[in-house]
């Protein structure tokens, strides 16, 4: 507690002098984080979620809302090794040369603007269903752009297809996506149970997404084989390859098999790592530490959010299931998905399966809604811009609001 010279007391607070206003300086950098998190960065400053994520939370335990050891505590174990073990499964299968030889095999099926349209929802939407979204955007999007450019097609309803697909199919499982990660450690719904529930909402999702993309961009109608079409080669490690398959296997036989997800996913990164030809680098180094610094990071600003009560008001803007979804959506696009996540989960109880199902539902779905919505529309548009095409807010809005509308509202009516 620290006295200034006219005598008013300052312990985490400004006080107004001689009035009632009392603005609480945790409150402050509270909301300056979740503004932050919504923008991805704070203006003039050289910021991003992760760093937001973490000096927020040190200036908290700073200002003793949390002490050192509850923050530890508000980081959730489970969560972060199953992200680290996936991203080092992902890893080592991009390296081994899987996705390559998967993309190669789903282009030799068709040799049309449709029927490449179709192989993208479909291939992106199954691999996001079983391995972290993001990383399929990452490794097909420049294919995309190569192949299109090659073609003379315009790249943009593929990028599109690609994006929407990644979130729709990343539904599916717990291992799809990071949020879902955080459902099935909250929720310990088994992995088994999740896919079931889920999985038809993903697949009409992937359904309504190519009628859309038909619908809104003629040139991509064609069912004509285009001239000069060829699938790329994939680059394969072989030894790596049958390695990282038989690993990757046993451990989704473990996921159905209802293991615990994290330590089955450790168990299977900790012998990918054990070689005695592939330098660790290649397979630590792929791995996104930042966003598992912001994890850390927003569990500690989750914890001091709950410890100062201010998640109350989402009580009740949550008690029904239309609500549910609604809040989810619009709450994944004002400050993302993961920090929505985090802040409505204390508000439901561990047995309510049916609201955790729409909680992963709404908030991945909802990464299809603006081009801020996801990290897989990020990765897309960024990679486009650099070769001089631009997609718009507006462009992307006219794809994905009726694509998130109605694939929330397939949620609504299924998950009951």
């Amino acid at each position: 507690m620290i006295s200034d010279p006219k005598g008013c007391v300052l312990e985490g607070k400004l006080s107004e002098e001689g009035g009632e206003t009392v603005i609480r300086v945790e409150y402050f950098v509270i909301a300056i984080a979740y503004f932050g998190l919504a923008l991805g960065y704070l203006p003039g400053l050289r910021m991003n979620r992760a760093s937001i994520a973490l000096v927020s939370a040190g200036l908290l335990i700073s200002l003793k809302v949390l002490t050192l050891r509850q923050a530890w505590d508000a980081i959730d174990s489970q969560t972060i090794v199953f992200l680290l073990s996936s991203m080092i499964v992902n890893a080592s299968l991009a390296q081994a040369g899987f996705f390559q030889i998967v993309i190669a095999r789903l282009l030799s099926l068709t040799r049309s603007p449709f029927g490449l349209m179709v192989m993208l929802t479909v291939g992106s939407g199954i691999l996001s269903a079983l391995v972290l979204n993001d990383t399929i955007a990452l490794i097909f999007t420049p294919l995309i752009l190569d192949l299109t450019s090659a073609l003379g097609l315009n790249p943009i309803p593929y990028l599109l297809a690609m994006a929407g697909a990644t979130n729709i199919g990343s539904v599916a499982t717990l291992s799809g996506n990071p949020q879902n990660i955080l459902i099935g450690s909250f929720s310990k719904i088994s992995y088994l149970d999740f896919a079931r529930s889920l999985i038809p909402i993903s697949i009409v999702g992937l359904i309504i997404q190519i009628g859309l993309i038909w619908l809104l961009y003629p040139e991509v109608r064609s069912t004509t084989p285009l001239e000069g079409f060829s699938s790329p080669k994939p680059r394969i490690y072989k030894p790596l390859l049958i390695k990282t398959v038989i690993i990757t296997g046993a451990l989704f036989i473990a996921f159905i098999l209802g293991f615990p997800l994290a330590e089955s996913a450790l168990f299977a990164a900790s012998l990918l790592l054990i070689s005695r030809r592939i330098k660790p680098d290649r397979l630590l180094q792929p791995i996104d530490w930042n966003l598992l610094v912001m994890f850390s990071g927003l569990f500690i600003l989750t914890q001091a959010t709950q410890q100062l009560n201010l998640t109350a008001p989402l009580t009740r803007a949550i008690d029904t299931p239309e609500k549910l979804l609604g809040i989810t959506a619009i709450l994944s696009n004002l400050v993302s998905n993961v920090p929505a996540v985090l802040l409505i989960h204390p508000l439901i109880q561990q047995s309510d399966t049916q609201s955790w199902l729409r909680l992963a539902a709404s908030s991945t779905l909802a990464g299809n809604l603006t081009i801020f919505g996801s990290v897989a529309n990020l990765i897309m548009i960024e990679a486009a811009a650099r070769l001089g095409y631009r997609l718009s807010f507006l462009e992307h809005l006219r794809f994905g609001l009726p694509l998130t509308l109605i694939t929330l509202f397939i949620t609504y009516l299924w998950i009951q």
